[in-house]
């Protein structure tokens, strides 16, 4: 019997080529589809789940708020985490981390390294990253210890041991005993390293300090349902360390918070060491795969119905000859799964060849093997047969009635056969495929929105270069060499770029109505800084080199301010003033100083958030980043000539640069990985939406074959049978389209509000989307109808 029921299968298929293919490809993508969105769905839910202690392990968070200004983020002072052991028996452990980039030098063979980590000693003991070589208990007990990844060991040392063997920093005399290797770092996992340097090689791990806040500090509990009980501890604690340590005003705080380890990459707002993921992005990529998925069910079950009539024979000689319904279900049920084993197929070589391209998307590196993993073969075998029941459940019952057998044997009007099931089903894909052009227009438009807004600064054509220890050496010849390039516009320096300017700091000013304090953001800058960067001064001026002499540290009167400071207008506004009456004002960061200039507000952190006080105030001596303004013409002889220079001064690296706009693009990674899916995914859909609809309008033209010709004998023309055909197909998506824009409104409308700077919401973008979809299913549709009524009318009635 089953043997029987496959014959007639393959017959079936290959009776009806057009909708076998359409149906086969359609489930092949959305089974494609859904795979490469459950792998990238599994590692990000599966964060750092690998850790044995990832219920017991949770990250430290700072909570300040100064002068009324509230600020929150992942670092800590390496002060957090010893105090935290010594006052709280809850917990077990701590590990101060830091991440950094370097110049590693082995055998007189350099490496940039951009994945440096620094950890306290616990961390191989708290943290699951198995140690190939080593103990866990020492291998960073010591400073200037080092572990290895698996890789980094092969690609410093090839196959030697590497144990005992040692590396230079930055180009400095130190060496650094290799301690240990470990295996690679799982994709899933938001601490990333190449290698761990011992967290005592650092000078700031010499002395405890609360308010250094450069350092991301992680405790392991006693036990997981601590958690809750120590934060409140903890609350408490910060109130007496404010008073008595701190000296803050009652009227702020600075105080910390615990985040479970396992909930910071999806549901933190605050990035560490990596950038954090979005539940909300899970939630609607989930959402998407399902809703494509669904498009291919319809394709299936529409084409079913609509091909009910061409199987009313066989359906009927089967029941004369004996056959039960549950005989005809299973047929046809059989059928569907044997179509949705073949889409299995398909999908896993169509998977394993698009990979690549997905991981360039998404940004991840995920390899083949992880399709031959058992467990991801279950799961795909078990979503093919619900796709089997779901594609082909609805049919099997219908074609299986015996009222539908009567109804066919009587050669009725078939067309109209499942007709609401059929219209209720185009209605639903294309309204899908609709909200999804819809939503990926509202990204793909605030993605344009954000990289053409003015950000009050000009990111062209700056060059990035690292400024380590051994650099600064020659930092001021290095400058004058670059200078003396025709090609170059300007040169400065900087503790960071200007595209995200994370220093936390705060000043304290009197200008005779009483004391300011202000918590901002701040940034030591050199000469030409402003000039490089493109910045505004609103008033007052730059800084000038007398500016760059060392500051007194007295404050005693009379003492002469041997310092400088820049504001921009929203500190200035916060500390009460007008940009005029801000210069001469003195202001202290523990070195006072007047406030030299004031410069325009520029976004200095994402268009998430609102632009905030910055403090700008020179310091060569603070300077880890080179910015050099090129001309934007002869980019790759200037580059040429910037190495050679580079080369003549800075021996102990390489010429490792990067573009200013490099950094600005890092900031929207996510949302441009999102829309880049989006983009892809409403195109899937629409082009499935639209290849159900080409092979319905084929069936229903054959249908009406006879109608037609008749309408052509009585004089309709060539758009009168266009129309005919195609207005009852473009009304269902007129209709999708009237379903679909409330919802991408209300979905657009909620994603906008997480950026503070947005673009308007405009009833366009619904009518583009909704006219490209009526388009391109008009364009599907005609295809047919115009063939139609180009056919001779007298062979279209002789084959009836």
């Amino acid at each position: 019997m089953i043997k029987n029921y496959f014959k007639i299968a393959l017959r079936n298929f290959k009776k009806n080529k057009l909708y076998s293919f359409v149906n086969l490809s359609g489930l092949t993508i959305g089974l494609v589809t859904c795979m490469l969105i459950g792998i990238y769905i599994q590692n990000e839910i599966t964060y750092d789940n690998f850790h044995a202690n990832a219920d017991r392990l949770v990250r430290v968070t700072s909570d300040l708020r100064m002068s009324g200004s509230e600020h929150q983020f992942a670092q800590t002072g390496t002060k957090v985490g010893p105090a935290f052991k010594r006052a709280f028996p809850q917990v077990s452990e701590y590990v101060r981390t830091m991440k950094s980039a370097g110049a590693i030098t082995v055998n007189q063979q350099s490496f940039d390294e951009k994945n440096i980590l620094y950890a306290d000693a616990a961390f191989f003991q708290t943290f699951s990253f198995p140690l190939l070589q080593g103990s866990a208990a020492s291998v960073l007990g010591d400073p200037k210890k080092v572990v290895l990844s698996r890789s980094t060991a092969k690609k410093y040392f090839g196959n030697a041991n590497p144990i005992g063997k040692t590396i230079q920093l930055n180009g400095g005399e130190a060496h650094y005993e290799v301690t240990g290797v470990s295996e690679d770092v799982p994709l899933n996992s938001q601490i990333q390293y190449d290698l761990i340097i011992s967290f005592n090689s650092l000078d700031a791990a010499k002395t405890e300090i609360w308010s250094t806040a450069n350092y991301i500090t992680y405790l392991l509990l006693q036990n997981s349902d601590q958690i809750r009980p120590l934060a409140h501890a903890i609350t408490d604690y910060m109130k007496k360390v404010n008073e008595e340590e701190m000296d803050i005003p009652k009227t702020d705080y600075w105080t910390m918070h615990l985040e479970p380890l396992k909930s910071v990459h999806l549901h933190s707002k605050l990035a560490g060491l990596e950038a954090n993921g979005n539940i909300m992005y899970i939630y609607v990529l989930t959402i998407v795969a399902l809703l494509i998925l669904l498009i291919a069910c319809v394709n299936y079950t529409n084409l079913c119905i609509a091909q009910s009539a061409n199987r009313g024979v066989e359906i009927g000689i089967r029941q004369v000859m004996g056959a039960e319904k549950r005989q005809l279900i299973k047929q046809f049920l059989g059928e569907s799964t044997l179509l949705t084993s073949l889409a299995l197929l398909m999908a896993l070589f169509t998977s394993m060849v698009v990979l690549p391209l997905f991981n360039n998307i998404t940004g991840k590196d995920f390899s083949f093997g992880i399709f031959l993993n058992p467990l991801f073969l279950i799961a795909a075998i078990l979503l093919s047969l619900i796709i089997s029941l779901l594609a082909g459940l609805y049919p099997a019952f219908i074609l299986s009635s015996k009222q539908l057998a009567q109804t066919l044997k009587l050669s009725l009007q078939i067309t109209n056969s499942g007709g609401m099931m059929r219209k209720g089903l185009i209605i639903f894909q294309f309204s899908i495929a609709i909200f999804l052009l819809a939503t990926t227009f509202i990204v793909l438009k605030q993605m344009n929105y954000v990289q053409n807004k003015n950000l009050g600064y000009d990111r062209s054509h700056v060059l990035v270069l690292p400024v380590d220890a051994k650099t600064h050496g020659v930092y001021e010849q290095l400058k004058n060499v670059f200078k003396a390039n025709p090609n170059v516009l300007s040169v400065t320096g900087s503790y960071e770029d200007p595209t995200s300017i994370g220093w936390g700091d705060g000043i304290h000013a009197e200008d005779g109505t009483g004391p300011k304090d202000l918590s901002l953001n701040a940034t030591p800058a050199d000469l030409d800084y402003l000039k490089t960067m493109g910045m505004t001064l609103v008033a007052g001026r730059d800084f000038v080199p007398a500016d760059f002499a060392a500051p007194e540290s007295t404050t005693a009167p009379g003492s002469q301010h041997r310092t400088a400071y820049i504001l921009n207008e929203k500190a200035v506004k916060d500390l009460g003033w007008t940009p005029e009456k801000a210069i001469g004002q003195i202001v202290s960061r523990g070195i006072p100083g007047p406030v030299v200039g004031v410069i325009k507000d520029f976004h200095f952190e994402s268009l998430h958030a609102p632009i905030g006080p910055l403090l700008i105030f020179p310091d060569t001596s603070l300077v880890r980043q080179l910015f050099v303004k090129i001309k934007s013409d002869h980019i790759a002889a200037t580059l040429g000539t910037l190495e050679e220079s580079w080369k003549a001064h800075v021996g102990h690296r390489a010429f490792d640069y990067h573009f200013l706009d490099d950094d600005f693009q890092s900031l929207y990674k996510t949302e441009e990985r999102i829309a880049d899916l989006f983009s892809v995914f409403s195109g899937i859909a629409i082009a499935l939406a639209c290849m159900g609809l080409f092979a319905l309008a084929a069936f229903t033209t054959i249908q009406r074959t006879k109608e037609i010709g008749i309408r052509k004998v009585l004089g309709a023309n060539i758009t009168n049978i266009v129309m005919l055909i195609s207005k009852q197909f473009l009304l269902l998506v007129f209709l999708a389209f009237l379903i679909a824009c409330p919802v991408a409104w209300w979905m657009g409308s909620d994603w906008l509000d997480d950026f503070a700077y947005r673009m308007e919401l405009n009833s366009w973008i619904f009518a583009f989307a909704g006219l490209t979809a009526i388009c391109i299913a008009g364009i599907t549709v005609s295809f047919h109808a115009i063939r139609a009524a180009l056919a001779n009318p007298v062979d279209s009635l002789r084959n009836e």
